[in-house]
């Protein structure tokens, strides 16, 4: 499968990182720690591998789909820390890049380089994924905006030192207009942060809290009341870079089967593991296939949407079968890896887009199917 082979720019990385991991590893050893994590990815910024899916001109290497997948396997390979600007990176960043201002471009360098990290203020409790439904206002002033509302569920929102807000700037416009995009800096005055904490122990996501914030009109990314378009980019940005994910699910299946616990188990866990295996063989080789046909049209999102809802849904099927490969270790604190997999795994279907969102994308822009009226 072409997810696993080395290209020119994976054999590369791999260069990369055997100098990166040895000096990160000799450092922080298998810290997961915020800083680690920082770390790890301004090591990469400065060896030009911040953001390779960029373009060359803004400051990326370029990278092709087929390319991209090799090199997420280099990662996986080594077990690299996560990389923590991964929202910039896969998101923001290149929204910036297509919508910014010559003055907001600038923070593309400091997004590459690791010195800035952004999170996105999508969701709020009472809207979910339902972004048309948000209820965050930001009061249009002379010379800017006051942000007032609640955003919930941001990812790395505790440590980000920048966001790109959802805010209703026209109130009386429709569900999905008057909606703006908004660039904020986590520092503004009145803006707070709260961690949530998960069952499984961790705090990556927080709620945030905008009291008569103001950002100034600079801080718009895009035409007043034309969020809802920006938006469209960025989340085609998101569910294109799912594949990446499908690839990494690749290679933790790859591990799965070779386990010498698989090899233990009886033939029921062994035939649900293959059924695992097979379907993730299938996903990374049509996903990489049919994504970089997509893009050579320019229609990226919609093979996202399908390949999102595959992988999210054989996510969590790869977590339970993990979990009763290790057995009682799973809930005797003995697994850990599996045990923070399948807890995690439930997610894999809200995130980027619920499973009900994806289908409805599916349904309406690859089989044509009509709106159900309202």
């Amino acid at each position: 499968m072409t997810v696993m082979t080395s290209t020119e720019p994976a054999l590369e990385l791999r260069a990369v990182l055997a100098d990166i991991m040895s000096a990160h590893r000799e450092r922080w050893g298998e810290s997961t720690e915020w800083e680690a994590l920082v770390d790890f990815q301004r090591a990469l910024g400065r060896a030009g591998w911040g953001a390779p899916s960029w373009p060359v001109e803004i400051g990326g290497r370029g990278l092709s789909v087929v390319d991209q997948l090799a090199c997420d396997a280099e990662f996986g390979r080594v077990d690299a820390p996560r990389r923590v600007a991964v929202f910039g990176v896969k998101n923001v960043g290149p929204t910036i890049a297509a919508v910014g201002t010559p003055e907001q471009r600038e923070h593309l360098a400091a997004i590459a380089n690791g010195d800035e990290f952004w999170c996105q203020g999508f969701s709020e409790p009472d809207a979910g994924s339902d972004l048309g439904g948000l209820r965050c206002r930001a009061e249009v002033t002379d010379d800017g905006f006051i942000v007032n509302g609640q955003k919930v569920w941001t990812s790395i929102g505790i440590n980000a030192d920048h966001c790109m807000v959802l805010a209703r700037t026209d109130p009386d416009a429709p569900k999905h207009k008057g909606i703006s995009a908004l660039l904020v800096p986590m520092d503004t005055p009145g803006l707070s942060r709260r961690a949530i904490k998960q069952m499984n122990g961790e705090s990556e996501f927080a709620e945030l809290f905008f009291e008569d914030v103001f950002v100034p009109r600079s801080a718009l990314l895009g035409p007043l009341n034309e969020g809802w378009r920006v938006t469209m980019t960025t989340l085609g940005f998101e569910r294109a870079g799912v594949i990446s994910m499908a690839g990494e699910l690749v290679n933790e299946v790859n591990g799965l089967v070779a386990s010498k616990q698989l090899a233990d188990a009886g033939p029921v866990l062994r035939d649900r593991a293959m059924d695992v295996y097979v379907k993730a063989r299938i996903l990374g080789w049509m996903g990489e296939r049919s994504l970089a046909e997509a893009a050579g049209r320019g229609d990226s999102g919609s093979v996202a949407s399908l390949i999102k809802l595959a992988w999210s849904k054989l996510m969590v099927q790869h977590s339970e079968v993990s979990a009763d490969v290790a057995g009682v270790g799973v809930v005797a604190g003995l697994a850990p890896l599996e045990a923070n997999r399948f807890l995690r795994s439930r997610s894999a279907t809200i995130a980027g887009g619920t499973t009900e969102v994806m289908k409805n994308l599916i349904g309406e822009r690859n089989l044509g199917l009509p709106r159900e009226p309202r």
